[in-house]
């Protein structure tokens, strides 16, 4: 089993940078690609990005690209997102998952979920 933890969320202005952690353990993630989602009050959950095992694969949502950056530490089984230009409609859950079965980018395909941490924008 794998447990997953993310940090770093908390209460930014518009305009602001946060780089939220996911932290793995119970087993290595260094061969999982490892993905970010968010989900804010009554919307779906909702793709941000995902990292491939080595780093060398990333993708990002449409709605952060640009703004964010995934990266991960194989050596501390983490994975980190970088937002910045941060705005209102930026408020939500942000979680971390490992393991996908097919697709990257869909939320059902992923076998490991973190708790999530809030992060909420204000304008």
């Amino acid at each position: 089993q794998v447990q997953l933890v993310e940090s770093g969320g908390g209460l930014v202005q518009a305009g602001g940078s946060l780089r939220l952690s996911c932290t793995a353990s119970g087993r290595t993630v260094n061969n999982y690609p490892m993905g970010w989602f968010r989900q804010a009050p009554g919307k779906e959950r909702e793709f941000v990005g995902v990292i491939g095992m080595n780093g060398g694969t990333i993708f990002y949502g449409d709605s952060v690209k640009g703004r964010s950056t995934i990266s991960r530490d194989n050596a501390k089984n983490t994975v980190f997102l970088q937002m910045n230009s941060l705005k209102p409609e930026d408020t939500a859950v942000y979680y971390c998952a490992a393991d996908p079965d097919g697709s990257w980018r869909s939320p059902e395909d992923y076998n490991y979920w973190g708790r999530g941490t809030q992060v909420t924008v204000s304008s």
